[in-house]
């Protein structure tokens, strides 16, 4: 198939270009970034040089290359902006669904996070509402989502992939990633609130197996879901960071995720706990 990997250079993208193209793809993928270009041709994907907030660039884009398939992986979050990570999925995820519309493009494939559900008890379903009435910062990343979502429910076929917490290479949750280095600082507090987590290259492995996927949101996080109070120590304890300060009780939304649809639809993490996962990832020589 000829894919369009639009974010080919972020935590996830840099894992899902090289499986598609050893699965035989064609992948187009794009970035702003010429030197990310080189990048992206080294891992065998042909770059193409656009902002996916310009629309009549991804216009352009779309009517050249004819896509079967756009995997819509667009994240602005490398310097903590979530301003401008909510516009990237709102204007961004709007001109991508358009202009594949426009050129026939029956699947999209897009990143979205399982932490947005609405408040309840127990690891959140898909058949649950997000947290619409969330405010503040959380109120600003919920409607981004809510609007990428909406969008990608507009193609014959759209898949929206509910990530947890990533952790692995190039995310905030790796060895000299922003949480580990604020939890050295001892700026982080450990609550009793529930995380889900995904390693980033199993993040990456459902994108590739969501080309076969039915329509539809799919939580895409590992079989353990944690408190805070629960994981946190083990993480402090892998990066030689002292052990963070301990606040009971939790965040209604802060209640995790059930893996249960994407383990019906065949995903296998590689990595099913965090447990293993950290110690892979956050020991001493790790990246």
């Amino acid at each position: 198939m000829k894919i369009l990997l639009a974010g080919a250079t972020g935590a996830i993208g840099r894992q899902l270009l090289p499986l598609l193209v050893a699965a035989g793809h064609e992948v187009v993928s794009t970035t702003r970034s010429p030197d990310r270009a080189r990048l992206i041709a080294a891992a065998g994907g042909r770059p193409a040089l656009v902002d996916c907030l310009d629309r009549a660039e991804v216009f352009e884009l779309l009517r050249k290359e004819h896509p079967d398939v756009v995997i819509h992986q667009l994240t602005a979050l490398s310097a903590r902006d979530l301003e401008a990570n909510s516009r990237l999925r709102i204007e961004g995820t709007r001109h991508l669904v358009d202009a594949s519309l426009e050129v026939g493009v029956e699947r999209m494939i897009a990143q979205s996070i399982a932490f947005a559900y609405a408040p309840g008890s127990g690891p959140a379903t898909e058949d649950e509402p997000l947290h619409l009435e969330a405010t503040g910062a959380r109120g600003l990343t919920v409607a981004g989502v809510h609007a990428l979502e909406q969008a990608v429910a507009e193609m014959p076929i759209g898949v929206v992939l509910r990530y947890g917490v990533l952790y692995g290479p190039g995310t905030w949750y790796a060895r000299h990633g922003l949480f580990t280095e604020g939890l050295r600082r001892g700026e982080v507090v450990a609550s009793d609130g529930v995380t889900s987590f995904v390693h980033v290259a199993d993040a990456a492995r459902a994108a590739v197996d969501a080309l076969e996927w039915p329509a539809g949101p799919v939580n895409v996080v590992d079989d353990e879901p944690a408190a805070e109070s629960t994981w946190m120590p083990l993480y402090a304890k892998l990066v030689g960071a002292p052990a963070p300060a301990r606040r009971p009780g939790r965040e209604g939304w802060q209640r995790g995720a059930s893996n249960q649809r994407a383990r019906e639809l065949g995903w296998q993490p590689v990595y099913p706990s965090w447990r293993e996962g950290f110690r892979e990832v956050l020991s001493p020589g790790s990246r």
